[in-house]
């Protein structure tokens, strides 16, 4: 009867834990220049951040303005931002914040497939989840992290 509690207590906690997934989302995003990228296009040799946001969203138009004074802290790795809104709206938000001079920053936008949203169990924006070279989750953040503690899980990278 104790194993049989103790399996029970071991199946209930890990139901509870929300462990990420290893690797990246396999997501298909429609880029700025209307062609579509996918994690197979990615560099092999660099690591990846992964930010899933929102053009209108208060926390993901701060995250970025705050990661503007440091960006090149961020110069080796491949940055992916997708979101679920219409291109337009990417493309406005890109403008608006000049990431087109980071040649490191991709921007899209996976449409309304969610399947990035799915895979992490995303409720709200931003995320970042950050993979070393060789594909494995370094760290994710489900809340926006201060600056300082993002520039350091990239070194990690």
């Amino acid at each position: 009867m104790k194993k049989l509690l103790f399996a029970i207590t071991l199946l209930i906690a890990a139901g509870c834990s929300k462990a990420q997934p290893p690797v990246i989302a396999p997501y298909k995003m429609l880029k700025l220049d209307n062609t579509w990228t996918t994690p197979a296009d990615l560099k092999k040799d660099k690591p990846v951040m992964l930010i899933y946001f929102a053009p209108d969203c208060s926390h993901c138009q701060k995250l970025i303005y705050d990661m503007k004074p440091v960006m090149k802290s961020f110069k080796d790795i491949q940055v992916v931002m997708i979101t679920f809104t219409d291109i337009k709206m990417v493309k406005v938000f890109n403008d608006d914040f000049g990431l087109s001079a980071y040649k490191n920053f991709t921007l899209g936008t996976e449409g309304y497939t969610y399947t990035v949203q799915k895979y992490y169990q995303l409720k709200t924006t931003p995320y970042i989840a950050i993979y070393a070279k060789d594909g494995h989750l370094v760290q994710s953040f489900e809340k926006v992290p201060k600056i300082p503690e993002l520039v350091e899980a990239v070194k990690k990278a």
